[in-house]
């Protein structure tokens, strides 16, 4: 990011404070504003683009904006990075079920429940896609 330093007419580069981003689009992604909190997360995974926590808390937030090939596009980037990671493959199938993708929205809502059989959530976002593919053959 860059500022006029005090002094000084040329813009330097200032610091920027990840957490305090994380902290305001996850308050904004909280208090149900989803499509506000895209922008500081997406600041914060910029400036961090390897942390997990931080993707994932942008796939939540393009999830509830609307923007299912962006959050599918993050979501798949940390099951590169970590296949065993339940929460990003429950995501990625909602963003894929969310844009008609359903076989690929099954396979991975299917190892998200699998890894995770008590999370009902899971479980019903499976059953949903599961039913909403038999019902297009």
């Amino acid at each position: 990011m860059r500022a006029l330093v005090e002094g000084s007419n040329e813009p330097q580069e200032t610091p920027v404070d990840v957490y305090d981003l994380y902290s305001r689009g996850m308050r904004l992604l909280g208090s149900g504003s989803p499509a506000a909190a895209v922008q500081p997360l997406a600041r914060a995974v910029e400036a961090d683009p390897r942390s997990p926590s931080l993707r994932e808390a942008l796939g939540r937030a393009l999830l509830g904006a609307r923007h299912y090939a962006e959050a599918a596009e993050n979501f798949q980037s940390i099951i590169e990075e970590n296949p065993a990671e339940d929460y990003a493959r429950f995501g990625l199938g909602l963003a894929l079920s969310r844009m008609g993708e359903f076989e690929a929205a099954v396979e991975h809502l299917a190892l998200a429940a699998a890894m995770r059989p008590e999370n009902q959530d899971y479980a019903s976002a499976l059953r949903h896609a599961r039913a909403t593919l038999d019902s297009r053959r």
